[in-house]
């Protein structure tokens, strides 16, 4: 079977994109914002051909969709990923009383967060980042683990949030990489992955996601049985008009590294089942 080209560590959008959008935001408004984006959208469909190709074979072969269909949703997905990019601007630029935000089981995620180290695992669905200012006092312990091949210009956007969060870089030497997290979570702090990416080389696991084939990063789930950490899953989904949606599924200490990784493909199952255009990986996900 031939190996799917792997993700190389880069975000949708880059640099220019994001710093674009803050401009856009902060000196014209939402409005010009949302607007500029329909054209932005239809722009990214010929001259993004990579991800193009993988958001169609994901309406075709994934989601089974016929291909009028699949052109409509083609245009969607990447309307809606602009509107999370410039949500998440419009946030971090104090415009978050323009949004509705409703939280379920979050009770019970504050509780997990006062009991002590936790990881919380995410995906490249819907917009992580919009809950991260409602973590309050638990936002200095909140720490989001990035691959050092993401461009350090978007490292560096990520990094200036008002949130209270931190960055910490994975590099390629997992036992330094490990190191890093154990230390944290011995000082009882949160270590937020994403559990939907790998680099190419890293350890992977395999599982089956909506019906296909698919790899998985085994670190995180690998982590979460080692130190034996409690595991939440986490997504923030869009909904109209500017309303969020946060996703929080829990799962205690002591699970095995399958059975982590299977609990958290039937929450990404189950969220993919009611947004299945907030899946951002723009690349060849599925073998």
């Amino acid at each position: 079977m031939k190996r799917n080209k792997a993700w190389d560590g880069k975000s949708r959008g880059g640099a220019f994109g994001y710093g674009f959008f803050i401009f856009l935001i902060r000196h014209a408004g939402l409005g010009l914002a949302y607007a500029f984006l329909s054209v932005v959208a239809v722009y990214f469909i010929p001259f993004a051909p990579k991800a193009t190709r993988a958001v169609w074979a994901y309406n075709r072969k994934i989601l089974g969709y016929g291909r009028l269909k699949s052109a409509r949703k083609l245009y969607a997905h990447y309307y809606v990923f602009g509107q999370t990019l410039i949500d998440r601007v419009a946030c971090r630029y104090g415009m978050s009383d323009r949004y509705v935000f409703e939280f379920g089981n979050y009770r019970d995620f504050i509780r997990l967060l006062d009991a002590g180290p936790v990881i919380i695992i995410g995906a490249h669905a819907g917009c992580w980042e919009m809950g991260a200012s409602f973590f309050g006092q638990y936002a200095s312990k909140l720490n989001i683990a990035l691959y050092d091949g993401e461009d350090e210009r978007v490292k560096a956007a990520l990094k200036e949030n008002p949130a209270g969060y931190k960055v910490v870089g994975l590099n390629g030497n997992g036992l330094e990489s490990l190191l890093k997290i154990k230390l944290l979570l011995e000082k009882g702090e949160y270590i937020c992955f994403q559990g939907d990416r790998f680099m190419e080389g890293s350890p992977v696991i395999r599982k089956t996601l909506l019906g296909h084939a698919a790899s998985l990063p085994k670190g995180p789930f690998a982590i979460a049985s080692k130190f034996r950490i409690p595991v939440v899953f986490y997504y923030a989904m869009r909904e109209k008009p500017r309303r969020y949606v946060f996703h929080f599924t829990e799962l205690p200490a002591g699970r095995s590294l399958d059975s982590i990784a299977d609990a958290y493909v039937e929450s990404l199952e189950t969220v993919l089942g009611k947004y299945p255009q907030q899946w951002f990986n723009f690349y060849k996900f599925w073998q």
